[in-house]
């Protein structure tokens, strides 16, 4: 079985070229995290200052509306970096919730560590594009589809782009995701 620093290492030279000892010093500014199911790593309010990378388990980054309901904006499962992104660049409080769905095995790095890897590892500059990129691309892609999909068109999309969501996460969670209501999700699934 594959340890959770031999999937980072993985992840990372997937998307840069670092040297043996580069990748080596990138390691060490993660730590390793075991969240249990539905604990809260960062909450409404504080300042996300960590970068998680999931090992095995999922995580979700949500944030409440007006009336009080959730709203998923990202779902990490193993392989995948979360974080609170517009706390984690501007250092203000985090509008959302990050939340371990699953009991998780994570590493993380503080925003502190990943800035300073900017400023010693020269190909880092190119993962944290690489990171930005994908999540603009993804947060773009969700927005559009809200405005120009309905109900079943995006849960289409959910089925075609990202199964394991629907086979793992309950019904509240998968409508959460996809900005529909779970008796509107229940009569999908039993359309489709």
């Amino acid at each position: 079985m594959i340890n959770i620093t031999d999937q980072v290492k993985g992840y990372i030279n997937e998307r840069i070229e670092v040297t043996p000892s580069e990748l080596e010093t990138i390691l060490t500014y993660f730590k390793q995290y075991t969240a249990k199911k539905n604990e809260i790593l960062i909450r409404q309010g504080q300042v996300g200052q960590r970068t998680f990378f999931v090992g095995k388990g999922c995580l979700r980054i949500f944030f409440n509306n007006e009336q009080g309901q959730d709203t998923t904006r990202y779902i990490a499962f193993e392989n995948n970096f979360a974080t609170a992104l517009v706390s984690f660049i501007t250092g203000e409080p985090s509008q959302e919730f990050i939340q371990a769905v699953e009991n998780s095995e994570l590493l993380y790095i503080t925003q502190t560590d990943f800035y300073h890897l900017l400023e010693i590892i020269p190909s880092w500059d190119k993962f944290y594009r690489i990171y930005l990129e994908k999540a603009y691309v993804n947060n773009t892609n969700r927005l559009m589809s809200f405005v120009t999909m309905d109900a079943k068109e995006r849960y289409r999309l959910l089925l075609d782009q990202n199964p394991a969501i629907v086979m793992r996460l309950p019904n509240k969670l998968v409508a959460s995701y996809i900005n529909i209501s779970q008796e509107t999700l229940s009569r999908l699934k039993g359309k489709i």
